[in-house]
């Protein structure tokens, strides 16, 4: 690079390291990572999505002549769902990584390679990540700088929420601050209520002129009475003080009713139901949340897998995949109605439909049942054949003939063969 390039470099630098501080200077009740997870709705939303996520298996398929074979003994299945060979575990890491995508920039993770061997994956803070764009917005680059060190993007894993530029993404923090800042000043308020007792805010008036030692103890009485553990929560006005109130009380604002709208408002930035969060979803519901708010996720990280861990040769014959079997099942009356109009109509065999259930196979339950009123057509041939009557007709030319024996041999009508 020539001079001008490290001149660019080292002021995108600059920029992104600061951004957060800048903003936070010019907007001080701006919502940060730490109280956003204050809100009850935005922590619970983030540990029910991650905790889905981090409790589904990830394979790994070869594309084998267009059919999936599972690829059990690589080490990559293991660093995804059980060691990652590093200190967080692999549900640890799957917490901090879908937090960091809805919170922060992005998430990041690198990717310890030995020979040419997966040794470990290390989940590094969004903060800690210090991203330097290129100058080309058509031919996008960017290096990865972490404790001053440059990396390049193969060498990490990367889940970017609403990003342009593949680099960096947009958090809820950044995109929704407004809704947030409510949420977060209403939980202040409530705070600011409990400390007080509940006792409102108000002027005093008077009627004479009160001296600076009056004024003074009137100012310690009220401060004794705000305190919720004073011993002395009383204040004796004299003739001629009267309090007035300057504030509603929270039934009046409607505070309850605020914090629920809000709540649900904050449900619907992560496709949630918010009755899912406080464990009073129906199976409906939660079959919603797999649908729309894990299953999605899970597509975005099955792509950044594909994309940086697997080799190049690997590409197009590999891919990593989430067993969302179980995540799509619906409620066991409903399977079971289905799995019954499967086997009428010769959809499933009964060994199909154990397999779907994680059971194990009988021999011989591997046939198609169906009723002898049923009428089978062979499109090839073009005759349709009776079970019930044996009887076989040309669908061109409509006439009817019986059906060979087994030996493929015709009666006549004394019953010798012909």
């Amino acid at each position: 690079m020539g001079f001008f390039s490290r001149r660019a470099e080292k002021r995108a630098e600059d920029i992104s390291t600061d951004e957060v501080l800048l903003r936070a200077m010019l907007r001080p009740d701006a919502v940060t990572r730490e109280t956003a997870l204050q809100i009850p709705a935005v922590s619970g939303a983030i540990s029910l999505i991650s905790d889905i996520i981090a409790a589904t298996p990830i394979k790994l398929y070869r594309d084998n002549y267009g059919k999936a074979a599972e690829v059990k003994d690589d080490p990559r299945v293991r660093l995804l769902n059980d060691d990652t060979g590093d200190t967080l575990s692999a549900h640890d890491f799957w917490g901090a990584m879908i937090r960091d995508y809805y919170l922060g920039k992005g998430a990041y993770a690198y990717i310890n390679r030995e020979g040419g061997r997966w040794v470990s994956l290390h989940y590094v803070p969004e903060d800690c990540v210090t991203i330097v764009m290129g100058t080309d917005h058509i031919f996008k680059d960017y290096d990865i700088y972490v404790d001053g060190r440059r990396y390049y993007p193969f060498q990490f894993l990367k889940i970017l929420r609403n990003t342009r530029d593949g680099a960096t993404g947009a958090g809820i923090v950044q995109e929704n601050s407004e809704l947030l800042a409510v949420a977060y000043a209403t939980l202040q308020f409530e705070k600011t209520m409990v400390k007080k007792g509940g006792n409102k805010r108000g002027f005093l008036k008077s009627s004479r002129r009160l001296t600076e030692p009056a004024m003074n103890e009137l100012k310690k009485a009220f401060r004794r009475l705000y305190a919720n553990d004073s011993e002395e929560p009383v204040v004796i006005l004299n003739e001629g003080l009267d309090f007035k109130e300057s504030s509603n009380t929270s039934v009046e604002m409607q505070l309850n009713e605020g914090k629920v709208t809000n709540a649900n408002e904050i449900a619907k930035l992560f496709h949630v139901a918010p009755s899912a969060i406080t464990g009073t979803a129906t199976e409906q519901e939660i079959s919603a949340l797999a649908k729309l708010a894990a299953i999605p996720l899970m597509t975005k990280i099955e792509c950044s897998l594909n994309r940086d861990l697997l080799l190049e040769s690997e590409k197009g014959s590999y891919y990593f995949a989430f067993d969302t079997k179980e995540l799509l099942k619906g409620p066991m009356l409903g399977r079971y109605q289905a799995y019954e109009i499967a086997i009428r109509s010769g959809l499933m065999t009964r060994n199909e439909i154990r397999y779907a259930e994680d059971l194990p196979p009988i021999d011989g339950m591997d046939i198609v049942s169906m009723n002898l009123s049923d009428v089978i057509y062979d499109p090839k041939t073009r005759t349709f054949f009776t079970p019930n009557t044996r009887q076989v007709t040309d669908g061109r030319t409509g006439s009817a003939a019986e059906a060979p024996s087994k030996g493929g041999e015709t009666e006549d009508e004394t019953g010798d063969p012909r």
